[in-house]
């Protein structure tokens, strides 16, 4: 199949420019509102979400070390049915259909976690061919705008009112921290959400720098200094619905987030404008090109990888220099037909094409690409019948991959040129909270799933009580070692810092959450204490159902990535913990 002629045009976005003012009203959700906290103790936590149970990777395994199902043929079995991309997320033994957005309960709960069958290390050997992909862009260099007036940066003279989103000041509607006992640490500050339309609306995004706390919410993006939670400058409005966002931010602390063109049926996510998380000012702006026939942007995926950002398209992908907008390259149909449909970012950018969709040949590929370039610096061949669900992590890739006929997935490590390194082999339960990648077309929505050099770290399921953090080494795919949760409660990998894994454990219905550090080297990895959440908040803060959570500089930060609209109770759309 040859590229058709309607390419985006070449070049960068242009001066950045304020946003209209003649909004179109408030766009509809389709997929509805997430209910209001339970009234009632909620149940035990369920196992992860939208990660299918595993029992075999992409060869035939070695007798005696599947999961709970027989082995299923390989990839040089008799060709099966395509799979392409399904509208619905597929059906896997135990699973029950997934909740519309905010449904009840966790969006990451009560979906079965994922169970790791045997592996074979000598995977993925498949198409090894290193394609150079190429792309020219135009030398139209936009102007970053400094004209936009930013709010004021700093601290705010102004009393905070934490029970404002916006934090136009007045006094404390709630004190969170009443009653707090001996041993607990305080909430520092905490916002409620604004209000949404009663379908819903999406709040992508926590980005927390030295100096604030930055959160989208609907058409609106917040800040707020770190310590006291005043307002860092004013909030960002614009016309429409935030639709996407860079999960990553620079080196110097900017994202970039997309908004809708409109709300009609037809409406665009393509409306880009960059941000200054530190001072609110914006910097340049512009409108997303649509690709080829098929190749739209009613949805986009960003990521940030250096001074690199990559807008993706439903089949091909931009990228633009962060620092004034201007095109740096197009990663579009390659090989014939391979569509690059999904990135992720950070320290390496990792391209994810579908290739002969409705062949006999269709399969996913997996490119690492120069960010400067976006040409591929090695090709990976996925199996037939295998696609690429999620990336655990892009240094080292880490690949969670599905089979939607066999029913099954796999998860498998890649050395730094593209050649497999492992497949993990267990028998074991693992809940990582991730996202219906079909869906949405996020490689790195998991949380609870990290890894270091030569490291990955999964929490196991745990339907009661607490679970386990297992450490596999990704040179054997084999278990280093193992922890328990500390408390009664499931424990969540966040991070490593390089000698310790950070994890949070979750809130029960009369506990708060904790923050621990645990060992990572040596032969003791014992667990220590970092944070005890106070336990009058203990409701609310398990009351998140769809979460962004972090830990930076000894503060604990939980916000919600979804209002509800409920006009009935207000929503708390972020909180702060600490010392």
């Amino acid at each position: 199949m040859t590229q058709p002629p309607n390419q985006p045009p070449p070049g960068g976005f242009g001066a950045p420019q304020d946003p209209p003012s003649d909004g179109f009203g408030a766009p509809q959700d389709p997929r509805g509102a997430a209910p209001p906290p339970p009234s009632q103790p909620p149940a035990p936590p369920g196992p992860g979400y939208s990660c299918p149970q595993p029992q075999s990777g992409p060869y035939p395994q070695q007798p005696g070390q599947f999961g709970p199902y027989a082995p299923q043929a390989g990839p040089y079995a008799a060709a099966q049915p395509g799979y392409g991309y399904p509208q619905q997320p597929p059906q896997f033994p135990g699973a029950p259909t997934p909740p519309p957005g905010g449904g009840s309960g966790s969006p990451f709960k009560g979906k079965p976690a994922l169970v790791v069958g045997a592996a074979i290390a000598a995977l993925l050997v498949i198409g090894g061919t290193v394609y150079a992909i190429g792309g020219t862009g135009g030398d139209k260099r936009p102007v970053a705008d400094t004209s936009h007036g930013a709010g004021p940066s700093g601290t705010a003279s102004t009393p905070v009112d934490p029970g404002d989103g916006s934090g136009n000041g007045g006094q404390d509607p709630q004190n969170l921290n009443a009653g707090r006992k001996a041993g607990e640490d305080k909430v520092l500050w905490y916002k409620e959400a604004p209000d949404a339309p009663g379908s819903g609306a999406d709040a992508p995004g926590m980005w927390i720098t030295g100096k604030t706390a930055v959160k989208a919410a609907y058409k609106q993006v917040f800040a707020y200094n770190v310590g006291d939670g005043n307002p860092a400058w004013n909030p960002i409005s614009f016309p429409q619905k935030i639709c996407a966002a860079t999960r990553q931010k620079t080196a110097d602390d900017k994202i970039v987030v997309a908004y809708m063109n409109g709300v009609s049926d037809n409406a665009k996510c393509n409306q880009l404008q960059e941000i200054d998380l530190d001072t609110g000012r914006k910097g340049w702006s512009g409108q997303v090109a649509e690709g080829a026939l098929f190749d739209s942007t009613l949805s986009l995926g960003l990521t940030l990888t250096g001074k690199t950002l990559v807008v993706g398209r439903s089949q091909s992908g931009t990228g633009y220099d962060i620092a004034d907008g201007k095109k740096l390259w197009d990663k579009q149909e390659y090989d014939g037909a391979c569509f690059p449909s999904a990135f992720a970012g950070g320290t390496r950018l990792i391209s994810v094409a579908s290739c002969g969709a409705g062949g006999s040949n269709e399969h996913d590929e997996v490119q690492e690409l120069d960010p400067a370039t976006g040409k591929a610096r090695w090709t990976r061949a996925i199996p037939k019948g295998w696609k690429v669900a999620h990336t655990f992590s892009v240094d080292p890739v880490v690949l969670y991959l599905t089979n939607d006929d066999k029913k099954t997935a796999a998860i498998t490590a890649l050395k730094n040129d593209g050649t497999p390194r492992s497949e993990v082999h267990s028998k074991e339960s693992f809940a990582p909270e991730c996202p219906w990648a079909v869906l949405d077309r996020d490689l790195q929505g998991c949380t609870g799933a990290v890894a270091d050099a030569g490291t990955l770290y999964l929490p196991t399921e745990a339907k009661s009580g607490p679970n386990d953090i297992v450490a596999i080494s990704l040179d054997t795919g084999k278990e280093k070692w193992r922890v328990k949760s500390p408390a009664d409660r499931p424990l969540l990998p966040l991070r490593t810092d390089g000698t310790h894994l950070i994890g949070y454990v979750d809130p029960s219905y009369d506990g708060g959450g904790r923050i621990v550090s645990i060992a990572t080297d040596g032969s003791s990895h014992t667990t220590t204490g970092l944070l005890q959440n106070p336990s009058g908040t203990a409701q609310i803060e398990s009351g998140f159902y769809s979460k962004a959570i972090d830990y930076v500089d000894g503060r604990f930060y939980i916000s919600t990535t979804r209002l509800t609209g409920n006009t009935q109770s207000k929503q708390k759309l972020m909180l702060a913990y600490g010392k």
